[in-house]
């Protein structure tokens, strides 16, 4: 008589070891843990800025006007923020950095010659060195 289990015509399945598994979920897990980690870290800085306009005001200047936002417990003295002046060439031909004051407030940045933009770099803390 023939049979017709599986395991009497190919043979008996063989158990696979848990140890590649396992170290697999510890792995995924670790990852999702970092990736969460750098999600929340990245979208709470330190300090935070917005250029919300900027007016050119003469040959030799021009001035921007930043909202600044601090989170956490950063001192104001501690926030530095760079402003940059454009010419219609697209060369630098101003910068300020400087000291922000908590909110909105416009900054004046000297040039020498003629600027046609003004462009927010960010505002850098101590704990975040990338601009923001």
């Amino acid at each position: 008589m023939r049979s017709y289990l599986l395991a009497d015509r190919y043979g008996a399945t063989r158990r696979r070891p848990l140890g590649p598994l396992v170290a697999a979920g510890v792995l995924g897990v670790l990852f999702l843990g970092w990736l969460a980690w750098t999600a929340w870290f990245h979208s709470t800085p330190e300090a935070s800025s917005e250029l919300t306009g900027y007016d050119i005001v003469g040959e030799n200047a021009a001035v921007g006007t930043v909202d600044v936002r601090l989170g956490g417990d950063v001192e104001p003295d501690e926030v530095t923020c760079l402003l940059r002046a454009t010419a219609y060439d697209h060369t630098t031909v101003g910068e300020l950095r400087f000291t922000p004051r908590p909110g909105r407030a416009d900054y004046e940045v000297r040039t020498e010659r003629g600027a046609t933009s003004v462009e927010l770099i960010g505002c850098t803390t101590p704990g975040q060195p990338r601009p923001r």
